[in-house]
């Protein structure tokens, strides 16, 4: 049986060559996974807190993308936190603009 890993590499996985160069392709892929997320919890999740709670979520997160790079070869990981950092954005976007509209109200705390 002859399988092609090239065919079933995701698309960031083909753009970042790792048939070619897997080391340096599994970290670019890995940077990418990570700033994907910072941005999607940023935009869909994150409130004020303080700064050493931030750090803690940052360095979970950074270990919960390590995991999730690996599962990025083949799996579209990357891609699903690209269309969810899209989505958000247009979301936050439509939002500030129905508040600035007077449309919707804002709480006073």
């Amino acid at each position: 049986m002859n399988v092609n890993v090239t065919e079933r590499l995701t698309f960031f996985g083909r753009i970042f060559g790792l048939d070619t160069n897997p080391q340096a392709g599994m970290w670019y892929l890995f940077l990418t996974i990570f700033v994907l997320s910072i941005i999607v919890y940023n935009l869909g999740f994150a409130r004020k807190i303080k700064l050493w709670q931030n750090v803690v979520i940052y360095i979970v997160m950074f270990f919960g993308c390590v995991m999730l790079t690996f599962f990025g070869a083949f799996l579209p990981v990357a891609e699903s936190l690209g269309v969810a950092a899209i989505f958000l954005a247009l979301y936050r976007f439509r939002l500030h603009q129905e508040r600035k509209a007077g449309n919707i109200k804002t709480s006073g705390k």
